[in-house]
């Protein structure tokens, strides 16, 4: 086989495969964002939005289906925390997280600091 043919099939072969691993970093920010979400209203810890308190049914609800009407800002799971779970789009005013035994803290901070835990295991 000439060695252009072979060029030619392997450049083919690699856009072909690019698609996947585009799909894996999808997945992945995927099931990073789902694991932030469902970790909202867990262990003693409430969601704060425009001063008023959240059952973790609503503010799973809440940022779920802000997530999903603003997909198309997200490209990494770090935009997801900057651009859909941090602040009211309303308001602007910043989400906070009240933990038991905690001070208030927004919730940008305290989905950042979950992630990094996350991507540590």
């Amino acid at each position: 086989m000439k060695r252009t043919t072979v060029l030619n099939w392997l450049v083919l072969l690699s856009f072909s495969l690019f698609p996947l691993f585009s799909l894996g970093r999808v997945d992945s920010m995927n099931d990073e964002v789902d694991f932030l979400i469902s970790s909202v209203g867990k262990d003693g810890c409430s969601f704060i939005r425009n001063g008023k308190k959240y059952t973790r049914r609503d503010a799973q609800t809440h940022l779920k289906s802000k997530r999903r009407r603003n997909a198309h800002l997200i490209g990494s799971t770090e935009e997801f925390i900057d651009k859909i779970a941090s602040k009211s789009a309303t308001s602007g005013k910043p989400y906070l997280i009240s933990c038991k035994g905690e001070n208030q803290q927004d919730a940008g901070e305290w989905l950042t600091a979950l992630l990094a835990q996350r991507r540590k295991l």
